[in-house]
């Protein structure tokens, strides 16, 4: 283990300049999970435990009709135009935009490369040969914190697609911290599938989802708008589940410089807020993560450690039973065996052989057994001999059977346990400590921490 907190896990430190608060943080906790060496996703598959290393940017899935409006707000969000928009179906597969050193465009397997996490997507058949990488060097707003999936144009019909699109956009969805969904008022903003996919993404993800209706300042007056509004609500609110109270959908449209001024409401700076507060709350929950997964790795340990010594006291018991058994098992042949020589032995040869005086002391110490087996009856000799023979063999037996001991833990691994708790304790959970006062420092004074 590492012998003292580093500040940074593994980050360069001319890169670490650049960054912000909130991306070294998220850069950080995912090091301190991935580090080859003490990572804590290592540490972990070490002790039998699978642990997940958080993402370093929040995933936003779009989901709208045909022409909705999707493309155009995200090469609006990141202020370069990476992706194509126009009436015509420009969005036939799924395209990830995220920020990174230069602007390139990467396709198929280069996408799961550099997304793991993605690699479920590639049991859909056909979605990888429609999935596409935008790699953009913006840093406007949080962009930089943010991977963008951009998803189908969704119609109604005849169309068809190269692949299962409700599969795909499914699956999305469980790995999406946001859900935005584009109405477009003149379009296709009552499409079925696309309210079949709300629904059914409502229906595990209703927290990550958020309604908002694109293009509000083409869709006419305030009264046409109003209009638009009540009959997407009271579709939605058709469909089970979706049917709530204080449904809210914003009007948002793409401000232009050029654009005449529109008296509809822009509230696109909500959209803004909500990737925001979502960033934060993302950060929060990686900490917090960070934090329980320590305590997950220590009490694994420690429990190891106590079922280890458990382990070893049980078996010095049953090395002591086995032991018991063995002494009993052998001694009492060799009872049998020195009875025999003591009874049918002259005396004046156990003389000779082992001198009066210990011959003497011998004959003290077998007294009580001689007198028991001058008791027996000769013809029985045989027999009694034969049974404590058995019964001899039995109480061997009996100790190879009871001395079956419990696994325990090679000096290697008790050397490397308390070393792992150590580390934890003194430096994962100090750096942890730290950036959580980073975090913070953003929000109050160093007075306040």
């Amino acid at each position: 283990m590492s012998g003292k907190v580093r500040h940074r896990v593994g980050a360069n430190p001319t890169e670490a300049a650049t960054l912000s608060v909130n991306e070294r943080i998220l850069k950080d906790c995912h090091n301190i999970y991935i580090d080859p060496a003490n990572g804590l996703v290592p540490i972990a598959e070490k002790l039998g435990l699978s642990l997940m290393a958080p993402r370093k940017k929040i995933n936003i899935l779009l989901l709208g009709n045909h022409s909705a409006g999707k493309s155009t707000f995200i090469n609006w969000y990141v202020e370069e135009h990476v992706l194509k928009t126009g009436v015509a179906i420009e969005t036939q597969g799924f395209t990830f935009v995220t920020s990174g050193r230069k602007r390139e465009s990467l396709t198929g397997n280069a996408t799961l490369h550099l997304y793991p996490h993605y690699k479920g997507l590639a049991e859909i058949p056909g979605v990888l040969d429609y999935a596409t990488t935008e790699i953009s060097t913006s840093k406007q707003k949080k962009f930089s914190l943010v991977m963008f999936v951009d998803t189908p144009g969704l119609v109604d019909g005849d169309m068809s697609y190269p692949f299962d699109v409700n599969e795909a956009i499914l699956w999305l969805g469980n790995m999406a911290d946001l859900i935005f969904v584009f109405f477009d008022p003149i379009g296709q903003a009552l499409c079925k599938r696309t309210l079949d996919l709300v629904e059914a993404l409502n229906a595990t993800h209703s927290d990550k989802i958020r309604f908002y209706l694109s293009k509000a300042d083409e869709a006419g007056h305030e009264s046409d708008r109003q209009r638009v509004l009540m009959q997407i609500v009271q579709e939605l609110c058709k469909r089970p589940g979706l049917n709530k109270c204080g449904f809210d959908m914003p009007t948002i449209y793409i401000p232009s410089k050029n654009q005449k001024t529109s008296r509809c409401v822009n509230q696109i700076e909500d959209v803004c807020k909500e990737v925001e507060k979502t960033i934060n709350q993302t950060i929060q929950n990686t900490l917090n993560s960070l934090e329980r997964d320590c305590e997950l790795i220590t009490t694994t340990v420690a429990e190891k450690l106590q079922i280890d010594a458990d382990a070893h006291y049980a078996n010095l018991r049953t090395r002591s039973k086995g032991c018991l058994y063995t002494f009993l098992g052998l001694l009492i042949p060799m009872l049998i065996l020195i009875n025999f020589l003591v009874s049918t032995v002259p005396r004046a040869t156990l003389y000779s052989t082992f001198g009066k005086d210990y011959t003497e002391i011998l004959m003290v110490y077998l007294g009580p057994t001689l007198q028991l087996w001058d008791a027996i009856p000769q013809d029985y000799n045989l027999q009694v001999i034969g049974g404590l023979l058995i019964f001899s063999l039995v109480l061997v037996l009996l100790a190879k059977l009871t001395t079956r001991l419990q696994p325990t833990l090679s000096k290697k691994e008790k050397r490397v346990l308390p070393e792992t708790r150590d580390y934890i304790e003194n430096h994962v959970k100090a750096l942890k400590k730290q950036l959580y006062e980073e975090y913070l420092q953003q929000s109050i004074s160093a007075y306040d921490l």
